[in-house]
């Protein structure tokens, strides 16, 4: 890795800047976004597998991406967390043990290493292009919530470094709407190759990711060709004072074992393996311990909110000249 001066100067200035900053925020929202308490989270109603199909109310468990080659391919939608998990788990919140406390900061109970180890976009910046998902709820096709990346095991500045290198990722979207409210949490999880060469999906990268991320969350290794219907692993994870138990359980039936319809599936599939393998990872989370006091707060690294200035200022020097590619 090679740093240039003024581009190495610069970006410390800016995390000087951004860890003297007290604001935190959630990840990027807008109005075509979906929303972990929109309308109709008071009607919540979670049916006994934890969420409902998509399929059977006109959704699909294939993200829709805008441009594809050939047009109309999507990404699998591989793992749910369950709408049964503690309440406190699907609200979008670092606080009491909310979704970004699991998702962020999250350390296994006897690992020294992040175990979920994955942050908020790079610099509190979204980039890329949207994917949307229809998730069967009435609320039609809507963009991804958020994208979370890989840290590199730094919170504060590793999605940075995934968004250059590539690395594991996911989207995720609220099953909330009107006609099908079990607030079970959508995730499309994909491992993804360095921006130069434009974010393509690595082989088998689809369900490798889906693995690898429960493997972060058992700190086991997932072997992903021998999986079957059925499979199950568990774990206790912990971050500020909550403990997190994941019981995780590998479903058949949702998405096709199959490459077709998928997106990059001629690269992505293999002689022996689809580009899906059919299966979707869902995991039911419980909180076992957490601090005394509710009003008790986390401080975790802070999430950047900065100027779209700093995000441009990174990849500038990250694409250019901050790093130097083999």
């Amino acid at each position: 890795m090679v740093l240039r001066p003024i581009c190495l100067t610069l970006l410390l200035l800016v995390h000087a800047i951004s860890s003297c900053n007290a604001q935190r925020t959630l990840p990027r929202q807008a109005p075509a976004r979906r929303s972990g308490s929109g309308s109709g989270s008071s009607n919540k109603k979670v049916p006994p597998e934890g969420y409902y199909n998509p399929t059977s109310n006109g959704g699909s468990m294939l993200t829709f991406v805008p441009v594809t080659y050939p047009m109309g391919q999507g990404e699998p939608i591989n793992a749910i967390i369950s709408g049964s998990s503690d309440a406190r788990v699907l609200v979008q919140s670092e606080d009491n043990g909310g979704l970004l406390n699991y998702f962020l900061y999250v350390n296994s109970v006897n690992a020294t290493a992040l175990s979920f180890g994955f942050s908020g976009e790079c610099l509190g910046q979204h980039s890329g292009s949207d994917q949307g998902a229809n998730l069967g709820d009435g609320h039609g096709t809507l963009n991804e919530t958020a994208v979370i990346r890989w840290n590199y095991g730094d919170p504060q500045l590793g999605s940075c470094t995934e968004t250059i290198q590539g690395g594991n990722h996911f989207r995720y979207w609220v099953q909330n709407g009107p006609e099908a409210n079990s607030g079970a949490i959508f995730m499309a999880v994909s491992y993804e190759m360095p921006l130069k060469f434009n974010h393509d999906i690595i082989s088998n990268g689809y369900n490798l990711g889906r693995d690898w991320l429960i493997g972060n969350i058992t700190q086991s290794a997932i072997p992903t060709l021998n999986l079957t219907n059925g499979t199950t692993y568990s774990a206790k994870t912990s971050f500020a004072s909550y403990t997190y138990e994941t019981q995780i359980q590998y479903l058949s039936g949702l998405l096709a074992n199959t490459n077709d319809g998928i997106n990059h599936n001629i690269t992505v599939g293999g002689q022996n393996f689809n580009s899906s393998d059919g299966l979707v990872a869902v995991l039911q989370v419980s909180i076992v311990d957490a601090p005394k006091s509710s009003s008790w707060r986390p401080s975790p690294p802070p999430l950047y909110s900065l100027s779209t200035l700093f995000l441009v200022l990174f990849l500038t020097c990250g694409t250019s000249s901050l790093f130097n590619f083999p």
